[in-house]
């Protein structure tokens, strides 16, 4: 069979952008995303079918991925609601949030990721009409500090979504990432966080599927990695029990497991553990 593994990151797009296409085409969809089939293309489908079809996969990712989509949605629409102005999406990958949302249309709304998957995404998406401001920035986060960005918006309240970004970054990337956005003084940061009980389910992707693009940051500590470094929590939201709720991992032990205590995310120990996490500077 030809390698379908992960190539860079920006593969890694093409996958998630085919799992929102699959959700889209429910009858039950829980969010329509008009336009991920074709961001998706053939790499993103030939990617998730690997993945699926890996023993440590559980049948495939979509549970994951939808359920991380949905409650992202969420946070974006409760920031806006509370006024924020501006939305830097990090590591924008294939997403098109400004496309599918109800968003305000003088929302400014600034997409960053590495020059050739924007260049691509320009190209998919010419004619395309966003429901917001949209402006796309060409940069490599793991290379440029992300303040060239953020030092013009300034006196704006700023949301930084980060979706599907920081479990790739190393942890002085991501430490200098957390500081610069301190520093910079945007009022929420919302990502998805994976912890250190996750390294053994992702290790044998680690040397397969993902081995030119690692998870790399899975902080034993949790969300306190976070509050040690002049964060606050203001929400926290697991991703597993959500997406038994929202019907998307519905077997008996699922359900079981997503009504007993869920890990303490501030010490979730050795136990697998994600979610969704807002996080707005400390006072």
């Amino acid at each position: 069979m030809t390698d379908v593994g992960v190539r860079a990151v920006d593969d890694t797009a093409r996958w998630v952008a085919h799992q929102r296409a699959v959700e889209s085409a429910r009858p039950d969809a829980l969010f329509h995303d008009r336009l991920a089939a074709r961001l998706a293309g053939a790499r993103g489908r030939e990617i998730a079918a690997r993945a699926a079809a890996e023993p440590a996969s559980a049948g495939g990712d979509g549970w994951y991925l939808v359920a991380r989509t949905v409650l992202l949605d969420r946070a974006v629409r409760d920031a806006v609601d509370a006024g924020v102005e501006t939305v830097v999406n990090l590591g924008a990958g294939l997403d098109v949030r400004p496309y599918r949302l109800d968003l305000p249309a003088e929302l400014e709304w600034i997409e960053v990721d590495l020059p050739a998957l924007i260049a691509e995404k320009d190209a998919a998406l010419a004619g395309e009409t966003p429901r917001c401001r949209v402006r796309r920035v060409p940069l490599d986060l793991a290379a440029g500090r992300v303040t060239t960005v953020l030092d013009g918006l300034r006196g704006r309240r700023t949301l930084v979504l980060a979706e599907g970004l920081i479990m790739y970054l190393s942890p002085d990337e991501a430490d200098a990432l957390a500081a610069d956005l301190l520093a910079a003084g945007v009022d929420r940061w919302c990502f998805d966080l994976s912890t250190a009980g996750v390294g053994s389910l992702v290790a044998e992707r680690n040397r397969g599927l993902l081995r030119s693009a690692p998870w790399r940051f899975l902080p034993a500590d949790g969300v306190a990695h976070f509050e040690r470094r002049g964060w606050c929590a203001e929400r926290i939201e697991p991703i597993f029990p959500a997406a038994v709720a929202l019907g998307r991992l519905d077997t008996p032990d699922a359900r079981r497991l997503a009504a007993a205590p869920q890990p303490d995310p501030r010490a979730p120990g050795d136990a697998p553990y994600s979610a969704v996490v807002t996080l707005t500077p400390a006072p």
